[in-house]
C-alpha cells in the first residue's frame, strides 16, 4: 500500500476493479484492455500480494511475456515502484544486450528472481540451456497478446509454455480479440474469467486535424508546421523505419533537435534516445509503431502521423500519447491518395469526421478527399468475382 501511495494511485480503474479480485482468487483471466487503462497495475498488484504470502524461496513465481523490450523495461520499472517497500526481486529479460547482460540474466534466472518480465526470443535462449528455475512457477501473464501474434511470436509463446508447470494461473491481456487470440486462449487458459473494457476513444482534449496531401508534400508540410508550432515535445509516427530515417535526416538538415527510433537501433541507443526525449534534450522524436503502445511519456504536446496508421486502434494508440493526465494535445495526420480509404475507416471507428485543414498556399494544391470513390474503383473487380 505504501508503494501504491508513493506512485500517486488514488482510485482503481475499471480493469483493476474487475481483474484484481479474480486474480487474487486464482482464476485464469482473459481481458480486452488497451494501453492507458491501468492494466499493468491490475496484474502486478495481486502478483506482489501473492509473492508476499508465499513461502517458496529462490524460484521464479511469475513470468510476464511482452512483445517489446521497451514494454519489458516499463513493466519492470512499475514493478519496482509498486514493490519498493517489499522484499521482492524482478528482472527484465530482453534481446539486444551484450554478453555481460546475458550473464546477469542467467544468474538471476538460475537463482530464481520472483518476477521475470521477458520478450519471447530472449527467454527461449535461456530456457533452452536448462538452468531457468520454472518448476514452482505460479503465474503466467501474456501482455499485449495481439501485438505478440502480429509480430509472429505464436510458436515462441507455445515453446515457452512447454517449459512451465501445467498447474499454474494464466492471465492474458489483449487490446483486440481476433480469432487468433481466441485460439491461443483456448490452448493456454482454463475456464477463464472474461473482462471487456470497451475500445477507448481518443481523449476529448485532443484536437484532431488532418491534411490531405501528395506524398512529395509531406516533408515540406512537416517543416512548415514545426516552424509555426511552439510545442516543446513532438512525437512523429512513421509506418516504416526507412520513412522514419528519411524524415529525421531532413529535419536534422533543417537544424532541428531530432532523433529517430526504430528496430535498427540497438537497445542502448534506443534507451538513450528515449531518455533524451523524456529529459527534453530532444524536442522531436521520429518513431515507428514501436512506441505507439505501452510507452509512457508524459507531456507530449503534438503527435504527428506522417503516415496513416494501419487501423483505427493503432490510430487511437498513437494519438493517445498526447493529452495525458488532464493536459491538452494536438494530433495531426497526413493522408496521401492511397491512404484515403484507410483514414475513412478510422473516422468510422471514431464516429466522426476529422477536420481537414488547408495546405499552405506555397506548397501547392493537395488531392481531393474522396476515399469511397477510390475504394470503390479498387474493389469493383473483386465484388464482381464475389457475385459469381
Amino acid at each position: 500500500m505504501q508503494g501504491v501511495e508513493a506512485l500517486g494511485f488514488e482510485t482503481a480503474t475499471p480493469i483493476q476493479v474487475q481483474a484484481i479480485p479474480a486474480i487474487i482468487e486464482g482464476k485464469d483471466l482473459i481481458a480486452s484492455a488497451q494501453t492507458g487503462t491501468g492494466k499493468t497495475a491490475a496484474f502486478l498488484l495481486p502478483i506482489i500480494n501473492r509473492i508476499l504470502e508465499s513461502t517458496e524461496k529462490d524460484t521464479i513465481k511469475a513470468l510476464i511475456i511482452v512483445p517489446t523490450r521497451e514494454l519489458a523495461i516499463q513493466i519492470d520499472q512499475q514493478m519496482e515502484g509498486l514493490s519498493y517497500f517489499c522484499e521482492i526481486s524482478s528482472l527484465a529479460v530482453y534481446g539486444g544486450n551484450d554478453g555481460v547482460s546475458f550473464a546477469q540474466e542467467k544468474n538471476a534466472l538460475s537463482q530464481g528472481a520472483d518476477v521475470i518480465i521477458c520478450t519471447p526470443g530472449r527467454m527461449i535462449s535461456h530456457l533452452s540451456q536448462q538452468y531457468v528455475k520454472t518448476s514452482k512457477l505460479e503465474c503466467l501473464i501474456l501482455d499485449e497478446a495481439d501485438r505478440m501474434l502480429d509480430m509472429g511470436f505464436y510458436e515462441d509463446i507455445i515453446k515457452i509454455i512447454s517449459y512451465l508447470p501445467e498447474k499454474r494461473q494464466n492471465l492474458m491481456f489483449s487490446a483486440t480479440m481476433p480469432e487468433q487470440i481466441r485460439k491461443l486462449a483456448r490452448k493456454v487458459l482454463t475456464d477463464p474469467v472474461e473482462i471487456n473494457i470497451a475500445v477507448s476513444t481518443p481523449a476529448e482534449k485532443i484536437l484532431q486535424i488532418a491534411y490531405v496531401v501528395y506524398e512529395n508534400q509531406k516533408i515540406p508540410l512537416v517543416l512548415y508546421l514545426l516552424a509555426s508550432q511552439r510545442a516543446k515535445s513532438i512525437l512523429i509516427f512513421c509506418s516504416t523505419k526507412n520513412s522514419a530515417k528519411d524524415l529525421s535526416r531532413s529535419l536534422k538538415q533543417a537544424g532541428l533537435a531530432v532523433e529517430d527510433i526504430h528496430s535498427d537501433l540497438d537497445q542502448d541507443q534506443r534507451k538513450k534516445v528515449l531518455m533524451d526525449f523524456k529529459n527534453r534534450k530532444l524536442n522531436i522524436l521520429v518513431a515507428t509503431d514501436i512506441l505507439s503502445r505501452g510507452i509512457d511519456i508524459e507531456d507530449i504536446e503534438l503527435i504527428l502521423n506522417f503516415d496513416v496508421p494501419q487501423d483505427g486502434e493503432d490510430y487511437i494508440h498513437r494519438i493517445g500519447r498526447t493529452a495525458r493526465a488532464e493536459a491538452d494535445g494536438v494530433a495531426i495526420t497526413f493522408i496521401n491518395e492511397k491512404e484515403q480509404s484507410k483514414f475513412a475507416d478510422i473516422e468510422k471507428l471514431l464516429g466522426k469526421e476529422v477536420y481537414k485543414a488547408k495546405i499552405p498556399v506555397q506548397l501547392g494544391e493537395g488531392p481531393e478527399y474522396k476515399p469511397r470513390k477510390i475504394k470503390n474503383q479498387y474493389t469493383k473487380h473483386k465484388k464482381k468475382n464475389y457475385k459469381k
